[in-house]
């Protein structure tokens, strides 16, 4: 499981990542409109805290390469019941 940082702000939690020199596809999607964190978005890895604000379920995301800003993965039981 990982979050993803695209341009424009966008910042998303996935279940998996594939990875093409085209762009990536992202599945089990769910936008984080907000942090809710107090120590940066690094704080997620753990899990969402209380404050976390997640966008429905998107079965798939499609974004090209050059949006794709950064990656990293993230605790996969913390994240696990918020990315069904």
């Amino acid at each position: 499981m990982y979050i993803v940082v695209l341009t424009h702000g966008f910042v998303f939690a996935c279940r998996e990542i594939d990875e093409t020199p085209e762009g990536s596809t992202l599945t089990t999607v769910r936008c984080i409109r907000v942090w809710g964190t107090k120590n940066g978005l690094g704080q997620l890895v753990r899990g969402p805290t209380k404050e976390t604000v997640l966008d429905a379920t998107i079965p798939v995301v499609s974004a090209p390469r050059a949006s794709v800003l950064f990656t990293f993965k993230v605790d996969t039981g913390a994240w696990a019941e918020h990315l069904k």
